[in-house]
């Protein structure tokens, strides 16, 4: 009696689909979900990539990397506290004029209420409705401001204790980590997957030493035209709207915004508001034009309109700290791409129309990077 093997059953394109669409879409509530527990990691994660050339440097001193870590850090934590000194005089400072800002900004308020009333019929609300109206709506909010406040409170309390904490745990243990990658890896893809980490530290350094180069020179230049406007506080609103840049296309528009709203309040001139909305537009031209393209160069090579769509999708996920990691992430994941030929295609539409010379560039860059080279010396014989 002749026994014949079971048919294979093949899965129809949209049983195979489908499957994918549920997969997906239960990674988007699970990542949505586990917000407070992955954005710190993530954060971690491409600032520890970004510490690596320092730390690496420290080790080749001679130094323990416990202590090549400690140090690392504690000068990322001085740097910042110098910052925020920087920031805080200027803070204090614009909040000794609020009261005035506020006095004058309810003038301007009445004037414009009766310039509406003579040319349209506007019925004006007095200075003391508006106070009154403005009180009820804080009392009937209190709560859920305070609840706000908490809660934001906690959880940047919350990042700033984890974050140095993972930052250390994935310096320290990268060795560990990569042979823990390395065991999903038959040994004869184990060089592609060194070009392929060598690309991501790459990307990543590239991407945040840029940003932070084009946040100092756009602070800059902010700053020239904001006092050569004769704009109070200039430095603070020059260094604020540049650091809000950090958030691509969006970030600039609420830097500007703000100090155009003051320098109108406090001069009462729409022609100096107009300026320094001017100053900020004219070198977010430039920036976009020509400092970010000088300074990164083609190493984050991501399409605008990709960046647009991964923009939106990171801000409807993790809100502001999902704008500023889509476009590091998707870079990323970019390389991940471009490392694989089934998915080849994915990280060409990711990528900019120039793409294809500048996958041959990075790959060649990345030929004897760093994880190539403690591979090399890690490896028997």
């Amino acid at each position: 009696m002749q026994h014949h093997a079971p048919a294979e059953v093949k899965q129809s394109g949209v049983v195979h689909y489908t499957f994918v669409l549920i997969g997906l879409s239960l990674l988007v509530y699970v990542l949505h979900k586990l917000d407070g527990i992955l954005l710190p990691i993530l954060f971690a994660a491409l600032l520890a990539v970004l510490l690596l050339p320092l730390v690496l440097r420290f080790e080749r001193w001679k130094l323990p990397r416990v202590w090549a870590i400690i140090f690392t850090l504690l000068l990322v934590i001085a740097a910042l506290v110098g910052m925020f000194y920087l920031f805080g005089s200027q803070i204090v400072s614009l909040r000794d004029e609020l009261p005035k800002l506020q006095e004058r900004g309810v003038q301007y308020f009445d004037q414009i209420q009766q310039w509406a009333s003579h040319k349209f019929g506007y019925q004006p609300i007095s200075k003391d409705e508006l106070i009154d109206s403005g009180m009820e709506s804080f009392k009937s909010s209190a709560g859920g401001y305070l609840g706000s406040t908490l809660s934001t409170t906690a959880g940047v309390l919350s990042v700033t204790t984890l974050v140095p904490i993972y930052i250390f745990c994935f310096l320290y243990y990268r060795d560990h980590m990569r042979q823990f990658l390395f065991r999903f890896v038959s040994p004869d893809k184990r060089t592609n997957v060194l070009h392929t980490m060598d690309n991501i530290q790459v990307v990543v350094q590239a991407y945040i030493q840029g940003l932070l180069t084009v946040i100092v020179i756009v602070s800059v230049l902010n700053s020239i035209g904001l006092l050569v406007l004769g704009v109070k506080f200039a430095v603070f609103f020059a260094i604020f709207a540049s650091v809000l840049a950090i958030i691509p296309y969006i970030g600039i528009l609420v830097g500007s915004a703000i100090p155009a709203l003051v320098t109108l309040v406090d001069t009462g001139s729409p022609t100096k508001a107009l300026g320094v909305v001017g100053v900020f537009v004219f070198v977010q031209f430039l920036e976009g034009n020509f400092i970010t393209p000088m300074v990164t160069g083609s190493k984050v090579s991501i399409n605008p309109m990709a960046a647009i769509i991964v923009l939106i999708l990171g801000g409807e996920l993790w809100g502001t700290p999902g704008m500023i990691l889509s476009i590091p992430l998707v870079a990323v994941l970019k390389v991940v791409f471009d490392a694989n030929k089934s998915t080849e295609p994915w990280g060409f539409l990711l990528g900019d129309v120039s793409d294809g010379t500048e996958l041959k560039s990075a790959k060649s860059a990345a030929k004897e990077g760093f994880f190539m080279r403690t591979w090399h010396k890690l490896r028997p014989g």
